[in-house]
Protein backbone atom coordinates (compact mmCIF):
# COMPACT_ATOMS: atom_id res chain seq x y z
CA UNK A 1 0.00 0.00 0.00
CA UNK A 2 0.98 3.47 -0.76
CA UNK A 3 2.18 5.91 1.57
CA UNK A 4 0.00 8.49 1.04
CA UNK A 5 -2.95 6.02 1.91
CA UNK A 6 -1.74 5.11 5.19
CA UNK A 7 -1.22 8.00 5.89
CA UNK A 8 -5.39 8.91 4.94
CA UNK A 9 -5.96 6.02 7.27
CA UNK A 10 -4.41 7.43 10.11
CA UNK A 11 -6.15 10.52 9.38
CA UNK A 12 -9.33 9.02 9.31
CA UNK A 13 -8.68 7.16 12.45
CA UNK A 14 -8.68 3.81 10.61
CA UNK A 15 -6.42 0.90 12.40
CA UNK A 16 -6.12 -0.78 9.60
CA UNK A 17 -3.04 1.82 9.33
CA UNK A 18 -1.34 0.21 11.63
CA UNK A 19 -1.75 -3.43 10.25
CA UNK A 20 -0.58 -1.96 6.81
CA UNK A 21 2.42 0.21 8.42
CA UNK A 22 3.66 -2.76 10.30
CA UNK A 23 3.15 -4.91 6.82
CA UNK A 24 5.30 -2.23 5.19
CA UNK A 25 7.95 -0.93 7.66
CA UNK A 26 8.05 -3.25 10.37
CA UNK A 27 10.82 -5.11 9.80
CA UNK A 28 13.07 -2.20 8.78
CA UNK A 29 11.75 -0.44 12.42
CA UNK A 30 12.58 -3.56 14.44
CA UNK A 31 15.94 -3.80 12.48
CA UNK A 32 16.98 -0.02 13.19
CA UNK A 33 15.97 -0.69 16.65
CA UNK A 34 17.97 -4.00 17.28
CA UNK A 35 21.26 -2.05 16.00
CA UNK A 36 21.51 -0.40 19.30
CA UNK A 37 19.83 -2.70 21.62
CA UNK A 38 20.76 -6.27 20.39
CA UNK A 39 17.96 -7.21 22.26
CA UNK A 40 15.42 -8.97 19.75
CA UNK A 41 12.17 -8.80 22.57
CA UNK A 42 13.37 -5.16 23.03
CA UNK A 43 13.40 -4.03 19.26
CA UNK A 44 9.92 -5.23 19.07
CA UNK A 45 8.53 -3.62 21.61
CA UNK A 46 10.25 -0.46 20.38
CA UNK A 47 8.69 -1.05 17.15
CA UNK A 48 4.99 -1.44 18.61
CA UNK A 49 5.75 1.84 20.76
CA UNK A 50 6.42 3.56 17.42
CA UNK A 51 3.12 2.41 16.42
CA UNK A 52 1.58 3.95 19.19
CA UNK A 53 3.35 6.92 19.00
CA UNK A 54 2.59 8.01 15.17
CA UNK A 55 -1.07 6.99 16.07
CA UNK A 56 -1.10 9.93 18.52
CA UNK A 57 1.18 11.81 16.32
CA UNK A 58 -0.79 11.87 12.93
CA UNK A 59 -2.44 13.89 13.25
CA UNK A 60 -1.16 16.67 13.19
CA UNK A 61 1.49 15.68 11.65
CA UNK A 62 1.08 14.86 7.85
CA UNK A 63 4.00 12.86 6.53
CA UNK A 64 2.45 12.27 3.09
CA UNK A 65 5.93 12.52 1.28
CA UNK A 66 8.28 11.13 4.08
CA UNK A 67 6.16 8.31 6.46
CA UNK A 68 9.18 5.62 6.68
CA UNK A 69 11.69 8.79 7.82
CA UNK A 70 8.65 9.74 10.33
CA UNK A 71 8.37 6.24 11.82
CA UNK A 72 12.24 5.64 11.92
CA UNK A 73 12.75 9.03 13.57
CA UNK A 74 10.31 7.82 16.48
CA UNK A 75 11.78 4.42 16.33
CA UNK A 76 15.37 5.83 16.96
CA UNK A 77 14.51 7.94 19.62
CA UNK A 78 12.58 5.04 21.66
CA UNK A 79 15.32 2.91 21.18
CA UNK A 80 17.69 5.82 22.35
CA UNK A 81 15.54 6.10 25.50
CA UNK A 82 15.58 2.56 26.33
CA UNK A 83 19.32 1.78 25.73
CA UNK A 84 20.14 5.15 28.21
CA UNK A 85 17.16 4.36 30.27
CA UNK A 86 19.07 0.46 30.54
CA UNK A 87 22.27 1.65 30.96
CA UNK A 88 21.98 4.62 33.41
CA UNK A 89 25.23 4.20 34.92
CA UNK A 90 27.21 2.25 32.54
CA UNK A 91 26.74 2.94 28.92
CA UNK A 92 26.51 0.31 26.08
CA UNK A 93 29.05 -0.27 24.09
CA UNK A 94 27.60 0.75 20.48
CA UNK A 95 26.34 3.95 21.91
CA UNK A 96 29.45 4.72 23.58
CA UNK A 97 31.31 4.07 20.72
CA UNK A 98 29.49 5.91 17.95
CA UNK A 99 29.03 9.44 20.67
CA UNK A 100 32.89 8.49 21.24
CA UNK A 101 33.47 8.94 17.35
CA UNK A 102 31.17 11.93 16.59
CA UNK A 103 32.20 13.74 19.88
CA UNK A 104 35.17 15.01 18.23
CA UNK A 105 33.45 17.09 15.55
CA UNK A 106 29.95 17.82 16.72
CA UNK A 107 29.93 20.23 19.80
CA UNK A 108 28.17 18.92 23.05
CA UNK A 109 25.10 20.25 24.14
CA UNK A 110 25.39 21.87 27.97
CA UNK A 111 23.76 24.61 28.67
CA UNK A 112 20.17 26.66 27.47
CA UNK A 113 21.80 28.63 24.41
CA UNK A 114 23.52 25.20 23.47
CA UNK A 115 19.98 23.32 23.28
CA UNK A 116 18.62 26.05 21.27
CA UNK A 117 21.53 26.10 18.78
CA UNK A 118 21.15 22.54 18.50
CA UNK A 119 18.43 23.09 15.40
CA UNK A 120 21.07 24.95 13.76
CA UNK A 121 23.69 22.43 14.20
CA UNK A 122 21.25 19.75 12.62
CA UNK A 123 20.58 22.42 9.46
CA UNK A 124 24.50 22.67 9.44
CA UNK A 125 25.04 19.18 9.87
CA UNK A 126 22.90 18.40 6.62
CA UNK A 127 24.06 21.65 4.83
CA UNK A 128 28.04 19.76 4.77
CA UNK A 129 26.24 16.24 4.38
CA UNK A 130 24.58 17.35 1.31
CA UNK A 131 28.10 18.55 -0.32
CA UNK A 132 29.71 15.48 0.01
CA UNK A 133 29.10 12.64 -3.08
CA UNK A 134 26.83 10.08 -2.48
CA UNK A 135 28.50 6.85 -1.06
CA UNK A 136 30.32 8.74 1.78
CA UNK A 137 26.91 10.68 2.78
CA UNK A 138 24.97 7.68 2.60
CA UNK A 139 27.89 5.58 4.87
CA UNK A 140 27.92 8.28 7.25
CA UNK A 141 24.21 8.31 7.41
CA UNK A 142 24.08 4.50 7.47
CA UNK A 143 26.69 4.57 10.59
CA UNK A 144 25.49 7.68 12.55
CA UNK A 145 21.52 7.40 11.82
CA UNK A 146 20.76 3.74 11.34
CA UNK A 147 23.60 2.74 13.63
CA UNK A 148 24.88 0.20 11.13
CA UNK A 149 28.03 -1.60 12.13
CA UNK A 150 31.06 -0.50 9.72
CA UNK A 151 31.02 -4.35 8.60
CA UNK A 152 27.74 -4.03 7.51
CA UNK A 153 28.25 -1.05 5.66
CA UNK A 154 31.14 -2.65 3.92
CA UNK A 155 29.16 -4.90 2.43
CA UNK A 156 26.32 -2.86 1.59
CA UNK A 157 28.83 -0.89 -0.47
CA UNK A 158 30.55 -3.97 -1.77
CA UNK A 159 33.74 -1.97 0.03
CA UNK A 160 36.42 -2.95 2.91
CA UNK A 161 36.16 -2.60 6.11
CA UNK A 162 39.55 -0.61 5.54
CA UNK A 163 37.48 2.07 2.81
CA UNK A 164 34.57 2.39 5.18
CA UNK A 165 36.68 3.10 8.21
CA UNK A 166 38.79 5.97 6.12
CA UNK A 167 35.68 7.20 4.83
CA UNK A 168 33.92 8.00 8.06
CA UNK A 169 37.26 9.26 9.51
CA UNK A 170 37.57 11.85 6.76
CA UNK A 171 33.68 12.84 6.75
CA UNK A 172 34.05 13.27 10.60
CA UNK A 173 36.92 15.09 9.91
CA UNK A 174 35.48 17.30 7.73
CA UNK A 175 32.56 17.83 9.40
CA UNK A 176 34.71 19.16 11.97
CA UNK A 177 36.38 21.67 9.72
CA UNK A 178 33.23 22.26 8.37
CA UNK A 179 31.53 23.11 11.51
CA UNK A 180 34.91 25.47 13.26
CA UNK A 181 34.02 27.62 10.05
CA UNK A 182 30.33 28.45 10.96
CA UNK A 183 31.38 29.44 14.21
CA UNK A 184 31.12 26.25 15.94
CA UNK A 185 33.43 25.22 19.17
CA UNK A 186 34.48 21.67 18.72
Amino acid sequence: MEDRRIVELFLTRDEAALAHTAEKYGGQLRSLAYHLLRDAQAAEECENDTYLQAWNAIPPHEPWEYLFPFLAKITRRLTIDLCRRRTRQKRSAPLAQLTKELEQCIPAKGDAQDQVDGHMLAEEVGRYLRTLPEEPRNMFIRRYWYLDPVAKIAERYGAGLSKVKTSLYRTRNGLREYLSKEGYDI
